[in-house]
């Protein structure tokens, strides 16, 4: 998987697939909770750009794994990741986000687990 030099690197929506699906990196949903609510990636973590740019701290433990955004199309999650390197932290994010997720066939579920959609 890429990794930022100078600022953040972008990754497909299938490359961030399999990398949370072997467990290499965490995935960042960075939409705001009514979006995150109705579909999201399997296993994305929810952390909206908001809060993000207030200076709230990543979730969980730094446990190695690599940091992946996503939003609806690509826009937000490049803001978080530019912001997260401008910070010292490195993450990239993903091209065209969950529109382009849910356009390959890539699972999205809604806030019960079932089919989602992106809004």
């Amino acid at each position: 998987m890429p990794q930022p030099q100078s600022g953040p690197g972008r990754i497909t929506p299938a490359q961030a697939h399999r990398a949370v699906e072997d467990g290499s990196a965490l995935l960042i949903d960075v939409r705001e909770e009514t979006e995150f609510r109705a579909g999201h990636a399997p296993g994305a973590t929810f952390l909206p750009l908001s809060r993000l740019a207030q200076g709230e701290g990543l979730p969980g433990p730094g446990d190695g794994r690599s940091l992946m955004l996503i939003c609806r199309s690509g826009n937000r999650s490049q803001q978080a990741a530019r912001l997260l390197t401008e910070r010292g932290v490195a993450a990239v994010d993903v091209l065209g986000g969950m529109r382009d997720w849910a356009a390959l066939g890539l699972p999205v579920h809604d806030a019960d687990g079932a089919a989602g959609t992106v809004i």
